[in-house]
């Protein structure tokens, strides 16, 4: 399939591949957009967007994005799709 079914695929819940990725059992898979309080975030975006100047309740927009899971066992957050990836036509589901 091409990269415009693959976006479909996502968007429907699946997981998708490319026949050309040389790492095994690498994919991607989209993730929801959510809204979570202010204080339950993590790590930097605790540290730089927290509670700090805002109220602990205070609802935060994480917006939906594309994740890898890539070929060491890695989670790559907010993966970007090279010019090879959008031209390709060798994406199949994972």
């Amino acid at each position: 399939m091409d990269f415009g079914e693959a976006i479909k695929s996502l968007k429907a819940g699946k997981k998708v591949t490319r026949k050309g990725w040389n790492g095994k059992g690498m994919f991607i898979y989209l993730v929801k957009g959510s809204e979570i309080r202010a204080m339950d975030l993590k790590n930097e975006a605790l540290k730089n967007v927290g509670y700090a100047k805002q109220s602990p309740e205070e609802k935060v927009c994480v917006n939906a994005h594309i994740d890898m899971k890539a070929a060491d066992g890695s989670i790559v957050v907010g993966w970007l799709a090279s010019q090879t990836d959008i031209l390709a036509e060798d994406w199949e589901m994972a």
